[in-house]
């Protein structure tokens, strides 16, 4: 077919490769976060991961934990009560951005702070997303680091004294921000232990993969990262428009030269989507703001690909999910097609030949997402969530389905935004409360 299509030269041998690569994408990507992550653990491994310093309070640098709130009041006070009652740390400040909320929101921070003098709170009367309040926060915040926590986010006791070893000495200096690993609280249900094997394999496996290869990373976690402020106002803050703020910042600091960081053994714990279809709508978000920073920066890398030498393999990954995405559904339509006509014509030989093909390409990437996911387990946590493994499988189909599906259902909104026609416009989640 492609011979008829594309003849006998150099086109049709550059149009099989690309099918090719993309086929095996799935399978070599398994194997390369792998070999990443065994890489972090045994040759790049930052001894502040298990050993770091407990900073007296007179030394410890200030910070403004930020959280963004719209619509929060099932879960703020239970926040604010741990990040006051529970952090090993003395020298912070609380400052909740109140975006538009309609609930009790406002009335829940009023009260709080007749019992916690270093809470603030400002006012933002039109919800704009979670981006403007972060960009109206840097303004008010007091500290030289901000940490941005979710309302539904609680991080270890020792997470702000574990964060500032990053921060603190001389080899520190251009560090942006430092992103923390996170845990899924929310484990009663299916979905929500399908979700534990997820962030284990995204956290634990990608993001230590992509230290061990840049010394840096793709994406901070929203729910939870440390940024300094100074390295927040000098790539103007985050992108108001963007579907993701914590990939659109990251991607910012890797090109402005400064270098994010990723902190497996900082913890914090957060509530996961609990139906499908709130999951949907969360990795819809996801698939867009990834896509967005893509097509942003496509001239960049395509134009100055020397200068952006560092960058490229967070760029050749993003291109490859982005066209795999688009592969993998025009492909599973054509396999089917084909399925139907060979029935319809009475060729069952052909028809079970292309579904044994398909048997061993799916097994081997199973086997693949399998090994990732296994390593994964073991090292995030030192295997705690081994456990959770036999829900590997359902959260590889699950994953290889969604993925995709919500990559092409963003795309052209993504493409909206890059235009200049996107809104960071949000909507919080139904939340659960977790001390419940």
């Amino acid at each position: 077919m492609i011979e008829q299509i594309f003849g006998n030269g150099l086109l049709s041998q550059i149009v099989r490769i690309a099918l090719l690569v993309l086929c095996l994408y799935p399978i070599g990507g398994a194997f390369f976060w792998f070999w990443g992550a065994l890489s972090y653990k045994y040759i790049k491994t930052n001894k502040r991961d298990d050993n770091w310093t407990n900073l007296d309070p007179s030394q410890q640098p200030f910070v403004t934990i930020m959280i963004p709130a719209h619509n929060e009041e099932i879960m703020l006070s239970e926040t604010i009560t741990y990040l006051f009652d529970n952090l090993n740390y003395t020298n912070f400040e609380v400052l909740v951005m109140n975006d538009g909320s309609t609930d009790e929101t406002a009335n829940i921070i009023q009260k709080l702070q007749y019992k916690y003098h270093r809470l603030r709170t400002v006012e933002i009367v039109k919800n704009k997303g979670k981006a403007h309040a972060f960009n109206i926060g840097i303004h008010f915040a007091r500290g030289e680091y901000i940490l941005s926590n979710d309302a539904d986010t609680i991080p270890e006791p020792d997470a702000l004294m574990k964060y500032m070893n990053f921060f603190i000495h001389d080899q520190d200096l251009n560090t942006a921000a430092v992103t923390a690993n996170m845990d899924v609280q929310n484990r009663s249900s299916l979905l929500g232990k399908s979700q534990t094997v997820e962030f284990s394999s995204i956290v634990g496996v990608i993001k230590r993969s992509q230290t061990a290869i840049n010394d840096s990373m793709y994406a901070y976690s929203g729910a939870n990262t440390l940024y300094q402020k100074d390295f927040l106002i000098g790539v103007g803050g985050f992108r108001q428009d963007r579907a993701t703020e914590d990939i659109s910042i990251a991607w910012d600091h890797q090109v402005s030269g400064s270098v994010p960081r990723f902190a497996p053994n900082i913890i914090f714990h957060m509530n996961v989507p609990e139906t499908l279809g709130d999951l949907f709508k969360q990795r819809k978000r996801w698939a867009q703001g990834g896509t967005e920073v893509w097509l942003a920066n496509i001239h960049s890398f395509l134009l100055h690909p020397i200068k952006r030498r560092y960058q490229m393999s967070m760029f050749i990954d993003a291109t490859l999910s982005v066209v795999w995405a688009f592969f993998f559904v025009i492909s599973t339509v054509l396999f089917w097609a084909a399925i139907i006509w060979f029935l319809i014509q009475g060729d069952y030989d052909q028809a079970i030949l292309t579904v044994y093909l398909s048997f061993i390409l799916v097994t081997f990437e199973l086997f693949a997402g399998s090994l990732q996911l296994l390593t994964a387990l073991i090292l995030d946590h030192s295997g705690a969530k081994l456990k959770y493994f036999p829900f590997a499988p359902l959260y590889m189909l699950g994953y290889w389905m969604v993925n995709p599906l919500t990559i092409i259902a963003t795309f052209i909104p993504a493409v909206k935004t890059v235009l200049g026609k996107g809104s960071g416009t949000w909507e919080s989640p139904k939340r659960q409360s977790i001390v419940k």
